[in-house]
């Protein structure tokens, strides 16, 4: 059967694609931030997942204020990096997993989930920046990423947003989907955006490293309580796009220890302030075999 072996947890900052796009990754100012991901670019080179369910939020891409999915899962053969108003980020178009894809969102809204089927979309940093971080330097010319990539898109942009409990019940449901799968598949489930940040207002630039430390903390060893924060924490103490760590909860809730099974294994942590204003938080969680 298809089985969900790891959770990976990363902020998709888009300066940082444009950081690597544009030969800076070495720069004093950003070298920290991608010397935090070189553990992460050889441990996926060994683990060679087959498909990564992404979790991510559309930056008014795919989709704008006249339609807004709550929850929204790519079902499509290949999404086409996005034009976020500077051309497209100059990396592989996204190979996507049609039947694994179709299997999940068929398990889930007959578990009481309700996901919107999206054939045809572009995708932007949202997806693209976390599998630059963690598979280095891709070029459109090689064709695609090196495994198939499920785009799985949460509105975590303009109110109302889903609950952390309601994610990380979605990611029990997401699951349960996998492992119904009749085809023997290596799947890695991400959640990405986050860590604190603000853009706008009196506040902006917050960053709250206490706050976001004291988060992975949770995240770790007692999610199912972190789930149970709700929305105006996030705000407060991690700003207005702090929000976006909703969606690492859909990561978590996948993961084999929230069924019953053994605590996951952290394969790595880290942790960097700033990269353009933006607090950058990045996990491997390992299901153990």
């Amino acid at each position: 059967m298809a089985r969900i072996t790891a959770s990976v947890y990363t902020s998709h900052v888009p300066a940082i694609g444009a950081a690597l796009d544009l030969g800076k990754a070495q720069e004093p100012y950003w070298q920290p931030v991608f010397a935090g991901y070189d553990y992460g670019k050889q441990w996926i080179k060994e683990q060679k997942p087959d498909v990564i369910f992404l979790v991510y939020n559309d930056h008014a891409t795919a989709f704008s204020l006249d339609c807004i999915p709550t929850f929204a899962i790519g079902t499509a053969a290949e999404f086409q990096p996005a034009d976020e108003g500077w051309g497209p980020r100059p990396v592989p178009v996204v190979k996507g997993h049609p039947e694994l894809a179709a299997h999940i969102a068929q398990s889930v809204i007959q578990d009481d989930f309700d996901l919107t089927i999206v054939n045809k979309m572009d995708v932007d940093h949202g997806l693209t920046v976390p599998l630059s971080l963690m598979f280095g330097e891709q070029h459109p010319q090689q064709g695609a990423w090196p495994c198939a990539v499920i785009p799985f898109a949460v509105n975590v942009v303009q109110y109302p947003v889903p609950s952390g409990r309601r994610c990380f019940q979605l990611g029990q449901a997401i699951r349960r989907a996998v492992e119904s799968f009749s085809g023997d598949l290596n799947v890695q489930i991400w959640g990405t955006g986050g860590m604190s940040h603000q853009l706008q207002g009196p506040r902006a630039g917050l960053i709250n490293r206490e706050w976001d430390n004291a988060f992975l903390d949770q995240l770790i060893a007692d999610p199912a309580e972190l789930a149970q924060l709700p929305h105006i924490d996030y705000v407060r103490e991690a700003g207005s796009e702090g929000i976006e760590l909703v969606m690492w909860l859909i990561a978590r809730g996948a993961m084999a220890d929230v069924a019953g099974g053994p605590a996951p294994e952290v394969k790595q942590r880290f942790y960097h302030v700033p990269a353009s204003n933006t607090a950058v938080g990045h996990l491997i969680l390992e299901n153990p075999r």
